[in-house]
């Protein structure tokens, strides 16, 4: 059974610093208003309680391992939804697998096809990292148009947008299809550049009134109150505040892959994080909170002091995702709980809410590539809308996606087999933004 890594790789350990004094006084403004508004006596009732309840939590994890993740079949979701006890399963763990939501066939075909497009323009197209590309540049190849526009993958994000509410009305669960990279990474290759994080912005989740709202019951005091699919609380949130190619404008309901081939612990897979309401509480309400001094009382959450002057948010970098690490984040336990994904067959998809810690495998020890697409969950919100119209503007002029343009210059029209939106259908291109 697959489950955590045998070697902890040697992603960054953020220290907690003995003396700290930031030059950028952000952090400091937005940790002053949250203590101003909430104080100190209700921060630390939630810090308490989130740290009981991480116990049970990380013990869970650690006994199940991958055994934690829920696996269902797509065709069966399409048809019946999921049952109340799998919605409640989805909801707590905020991640899970879709077996075939695309073909093993039609997903091997996808993967050959992507390997003559990169074969064809190799010259023109541009990887990351750098020291290890793998990472492709290109976002609108043959391949990445037809995993994302597929009937199944439509109907699939319709229902995962589901499962978040918005009482205003203002918001629909229709699709829109953001365009993100491919990843085709050959065995042996080494990658360090994502460790755990959490995406969808970082000092932003403490700086921005809206986006700070989200996490109110956090903040009040009362985190088992916190509504983590509240799309109401969450929709107008300003995850660029601070801008960075890490961040994306786009409100992402689930992030995913899609398998074009095999995925599998050790070999090049991704590693999740299975819980979401209590591990965003923990890491919002980490830098209200300096460690004791004694290491031996370091998992005692009574022991830990309130920080009200210090201003050190720890693996929190303005235009960087959130990074959590064994050092800065104990109680999440990250060694035991940073989990493996199931194997994945070609066609299957791995979705994660958009507040979920994870990381890609630091090492591939198979002996095929592997790759997958990056396609995510995206309901219609008005900013989301707003982000769509620009993307499809950037895609009929040759440009790549707004989230992805600085200092890329790229134009796929002129590689090798681009086809463009070509013969797509009705329901394809709505999503797309023809109809906005």
């Amino acid at each position: 059974m697959p489950g955590t890594l045998q070697t902890w790789p040697p992603w960054l350990e953020f220290e907690e610093p003995t003396d700290y004094t930031p030059k950028d006084q952000d952090f400091d403004i937005c940790k002053q208003a949250i203590i101003a508004e909430y104080g100190e006596e209700k921060l630390r009732q939630s810090w308490v309680q989130v740290c009981q309840d991480l116990e049970l939590v990380t013990a869970e994890i650690a006994e199940k391992r991958s055994d934690i993740f829920p696996i269902f079949d797509c065709e069966a979701i399409l048809k019946d939804g999921f049952s109340a006890e799998d919605q409640a399963a989805v909801k707590k763990y905020g991640c899970f697998i879709v077996r075939q939501t695309v073909s093993q066939d039609e997903a091997r075909q996808a993967y050959e096809v992507l390997r003559q497009y990169r074969n064809d323009n190799q010259s023109e197209i541009q990887g990351w990292p750098a020291e290890s590309p793998s990472m492709m540049m290109i976002y609108d190849s043959p391949t990445q148009i037809a995993l994302r526009t597929h009937p199944n993958q439509l109907r699939l994000q319709r229902v995962l947008n589901q499962l978040w509410h918005d009482s205003s009305a203002e918001t629909s669960p229709e699709p829109l299809l953001y365009s993100d990279g491919i990843r085709d990474r050959p065995p042996k290759q080494v990658f360090l550049g994502l460790g755990p994080h959490i995406d969808a912005g970082s000092l932003c989740r403490w700086a921005d009134p809206t986006y700070r709202r989200a996490y109110e019951q956090i903040f009040a005091g009362n985190p088992r109150a916190h509504d983590a699919y509240n799309l109401a609380a969450r929709k107008n949130a300003n995850q660029t505040l601070f801008p960075g190619r890490a961040h994306s404008n786009v409100f992402r309901s689930f992030q995913g892959w899609t398998a074009l081939t095999r995925a599998a612990a050790s070999e090049g897979a991704i590693m999740l994080y299975p819980n979401v309401s209590t591990v965003i509480a923990y890491t919002l309400l980490r830098p209200f909170f300096r460690p004791p001094r004694d290491p031996k009382d370091v998992m005692d959450a009574t022991k830990w002091e309130f920080d009200a002057d210090g201003a050190w948010f720890p693996g929190t970098f303005k235009p960087d995702s959130q990074r959590l690490s064994r050092a800065s984040h104990p109680h999440l336990r990250l060694e035991q709980c940073l989990t493996h994904i199931p194997d994945m067959r070609p066609g299957d998809t791995v979705w994660w809410h958009t507040d979920v810690c994870h990381a890609v495998d630091a090492v591939h020890n198979g002996r095929e590539n592997a790759s997958v697409a990056y396609i995510a969950a995206c309901p219609k919100t008005e900013s989301n809308i707003k982000y769509m119209k620009a993307q499809l503007q950037a895609t009929r002029e040759g440009r790549p996606p707004p989230d992805f343009a600085a200092g890329l210059i790229l134009d796929e029209r002129h590689f090798k087999g681009y086809r463009g939106h070509q013969g797509l259908s009705e329901a394809a291109k709505a999503a797309l933004g023809y109809y906005l």
